[in-house]
């Protein structure tokens, strides 16, 4: 099996350390998993020199939604083509089942990817129809390198999104979309559309299987399905899908030999996620699911892709006053170490959500002697917070210096009602330093209130 490392630019491949690099732009490897010394790798080697690039499984995770299955080209004649391909569907086979078992990256339930793999066949993503939802984050696990919890990746629901003048303009169009869906389960038939029951935007078979098709508002706010020319088949009109389906990126969809199709870019999924969760109703159960992805998300973008998650809060955040509300009141509702991160990638303070304020219910304090710090505890937004104060804070601004450890605790507390008010000030105020907590320091109070 050879696997092209596609790249589109110089330079070195996206998510591959420098030393990993070495091979020229889209140049041929041939890519075979092993172990070493008890630890999976994957090996990249040089169809050319024999060179061999060892991935650790974390580099890995992050190869498969930039690996482009490719047979080999020297393989020439009908009857070598043939078994060529089949030895490569047969070794992708085992890399995606690698992949699954022994890396426990998630993949669709069979008769899902079934459907996705005809859709692909027929041409629905090659005709740039974005793959959305659920099947859309399962992708993420390898694209980011993450765990995702299964509660998360579990649904029976396939979204196909696609620009309504993208659709007319691309000049070429699939199969109607029921006959591509009826090759694979023939109970599948169209759902009448409920704002107009002539035409069909869902289609539904036996055992909760569904497909849907969108496209993005036109801001007529009619919700009457739109006309998608290149897949042969009606869309439902959604608001702030335009954000989301926007420069799209490839990934592989783990079933079979793997399915390449394009999703949306994980921090536009994620931002998105934000602003539809406050648009259901509470205690629904897909807008708790919506709230868990966003998050799992969020907390893995601040550390992996910063930039990206900070330029799709920007963008989104710029659309107008009703698109910042929603997601700053979507980012208030995730988890505090969460939420937190993404605060401190876009340089806000917490503030900005809504309700937000941090209390004390005369929690008590302690000395750490490891850190050399007096901790406290205060709530906010129904979490708590882990507060403390510095050594050197209580010595220059509240009259411990030189005193024991016993001496500073009693200084704290001597001081209890001011020392907490000036947490709250910082935690609410100030930039976040630390997710989930705070310390104040003595440049802080010199600083802000010039003690």
């Amino acid at each position: 099996m050879s696997i092209i490392l596609a790249n589109d630019h110089a330079g070195p491949f996206p998510g591959f350390p420098d030393d990993l690099c070495r091979a020229p732009r889209a140049h041929r490897q041939r890519g075979l998993p092993r172990k070493i010394r008890g630890r999976r790798r994957l090996h990249l080697q040089d169809c050319q020199s024999a060179q061999v690039l060892v991935l650790s499984d974390r580099h890995w995770l992050r190869a498969v939604p930039t690996l482009c299955w490719a047979r080999d080209a020297r393989t020439s004649g009908k009857d070598r083509a043939t078994r060529g391909i089949r030895e490569d569907e047969r070794e992708r086979r085992t890399l995606v089942s690698t992949l699954v078992r022994s890396l426990g990256l998630p993949r669709p339930a069979a008769e899902i990817g079934e459907i996705i793999a005809a859709l692909a066949r027929a041409g629905v993503f090659r005709l740039r129809g974005v793959l959305v939802g659920t099947i859309a984050y399962q992708t993420y696990a390898a694209m980011l390198g993450l765990r995702l919890p299964s509660a998360s990746t579990i649904t029976m629901d396939i979204d196909i999104a696609q620009f309504t003048n993208v659709s007319i303009a691309i000049g070429d169009r699939t199969a109607p979309v029921l006959e591509v869906l009826k090759k694979v389960n023939k109970s599948f038939r169209p759902a009448s559309n409920v704002v107009d029951g002539r035409r069909a935007t869902s289609y539904s078979a036996t055992g909760g299987l569904r497909v849907d098709f969108l496209t993005p508002d036109d801001h007529t706010k009619t919700g009457r399905p739109r006309k998608l020319p290149a897949l042969q088949t009606d869309a439902q009109p959604l608001h702030f899908l335009d954000f989301l389906i926007r420069d799209p990126e490839p990934a592989v969809v783990l079933h079979g030999a793997g399915i390449y199709v394009h999703v949306p870019a994980p921090a536009r999924y994620a931002v998105h996620k934000l602003i539809i969760s406050r648009r259901r109703p509470e205690g629904f159960a897909k807008r708790d699911k919506d709230l868990h992805q966003a998050e799992v998300l969020l907390a893995a973008l601040a550390e992996k892709r910063p930039h990206d998650l900070k330029s799709a809060w920007e963008e989104a955040y710029e659309c107008g006053p009703k698109w910042r509300q929603l997601m700053i009141e979507g980012l208030g509702l995730l988890e505090p170490l969460a939420r937190d991160v993404v605060l401190d990638n876009i340089g806000a303070p917490r503030s900005i959500l809504p309700g937000i304020d941090l209390s004390f219910d005369n929690p008590p304090a302690r000395y750490d002697f490891s850190r050399d710090i007096v901790t406290f505890v205060g709530k906010a937004l129904g979490s708590s917070v882990n507060c403390a104060i510095s050594r050197e804070a209580l010595d220059d601004h509240f009259g411990s210096d030189g005193l024991g450890q016993e001496g500073r605790l009693e200084a704290f507390l001597k001081n209890k009602s001011r020392i907490e008010a000036i947490a709250r000030a910082k935690y609410l105020s100030a930039p976040v330093e630390e997710p989930g907590s705070l310390l104040i320091r003595t440049t802080f109070l010199t600083t802000r209130f010039g003690e």
